[in-house]
């Protein structure tokens, strides 16, 4: 059998990604083929491809980390699967084709009621922002939580969660044409980023102090929200957007004048505060199955509503689709049908 998939001949460029026809073979023992029917695109796709993703290989792969599609063939140990069965799943790069095998652990049955795009935006969001808040976070009832990047796939899941534990969210978005989207998800307090966040903030607060912070944006904006951090406050950065700017390239003047400038935080200082900043990568759980599935289970008892889709491109537009997607104009999840 073949399959249609996008290639990278080397990390770098967009260019560098090509469409090719290539051979699979069955499945596995303990694997599950699937066509796959949409693909949802994370932050790790773009930094995969620009060469900026330390886990990622460096030449001939298939970026993508988040699909959903039929189960079409399995493997002669696979009982919890059939054939036509509607899964959607996870894999550590390899999401950009039209066919996939892949260990039967990784994917689950995608819930009645919801489209082959929902399936495709839901683990990766609803995984980082569950385990932003609840592992790492330590979230309690009735905290204050900042979330920044509110309108994206991550950050909509963030305020879900947090509003399951009565949390008081205030959301962070680039522009005002995001702010009804927010609204319309409940946050309690809405902050458009500008020049005059710190101040803002400030304000919104009113001389009270964030419990949390969940940033995927880093830079001052990162800084800045830290400092309103309260005594044993903790903030978790799961991304660094800033470091996407738009291009089918990397602009390695920007990206190393970013990085100079990036907020530095003292040991002693962390100490003498009592406040924590945890950084992680959801990679990382891909070679922990077993917490994979448990986390999955957590988060299905939280019983969440369907994702919030933004924008379907074709498999065939899949490179503007990344582009639109790292303009970071978009809200919600962007997914290719293919």
């Amino acid at each position: 059998m073949y399959r249609s998939s996008y290639r990278m001949t080397k990390v770098g460029s967009l260019n560098n990604l090509r469409l090719v026809k290539e051979e699979i073979g069955r499945p596995g023992d303990n694997e599950v083929c699937i066509e796959i029917r949409s693909i949802g695109l994370n932050f790790a796709d773009v930094f995969t491809i620009l060469g900026l993703y330390k886990a990622a290989p460096k030449k001939d792969f298939i970026p993508g980390l988040e699909f959903s599609g039929n189960v079409i063939d399995k493997g002669s140990m696979v009982t919890d699967f059939a054939i036509g069965d509607r899964i959607m799943g996870s894999v550590r790069f390899g999401a950009y084709t039209s066919h996939l095998n892949i260990d039967r652990r990784y994917v689950t049955r995608i819930p009645d009621g919801w489209s082959y795009e929902e399936g495709a935006s839901f683990i990766v969001q609803a995984l980082t922002a569950y385990y932003a808040l609840l592992p790492l976070g330590n979230l309690r009832e009735g905290q204050r939580v900042l979330i920044h990047s509110g309108a994206g796939g991550v950050g909509i899941y963030a305020n879900r969660i947090a509003k399951k534990f009565s949390a008081y969210t205030i959301g962070t978005v680039g522009n005002e044409s995001k702010v009804d989207l927010l609204k319309s998800e409940g946050f309690d307090d809405i902050i458009v980023r500008n020049g005059n966040f710190r101040n803002e903030l400030a304000q919104t607060l009113s001389g009270r102090k964030l419990d949390l912070v969940l940033d995927a944006i880093g830079g001052k904006i990162q800084k800045d929200s830290f400092d309103f951090l309260a005594t044993t406050g903790r903030m978790v950065a799961y991304g660094l957007s800033q470091f996407a700017s738009p291009g089918r390239r990397p602009n390695y003047i920007k990206l190393a004048l970013q990085f100079i400038t990036m907020p530095r935080y003292h040991t002693l200082n962390l100490i003498e505060s009592n406040r924590s900043i945890l950084g992680f990568n959801l990679i990382w759980l891909y070679d922990r199955v077993d917490m994979l599935r448990i986390l999955l289970d957590e988060i299905q008892e939280l019983h969440l509503e369907k994702p919030y889709v933004g924008k379907v491109f074709a498999f065939d537009r899949l490179k503007e689709a990344v582009m639109v997607f790292q303009s970071g104009a978009t809200t919600g999840k962007v997914v290719v049908n293919v």
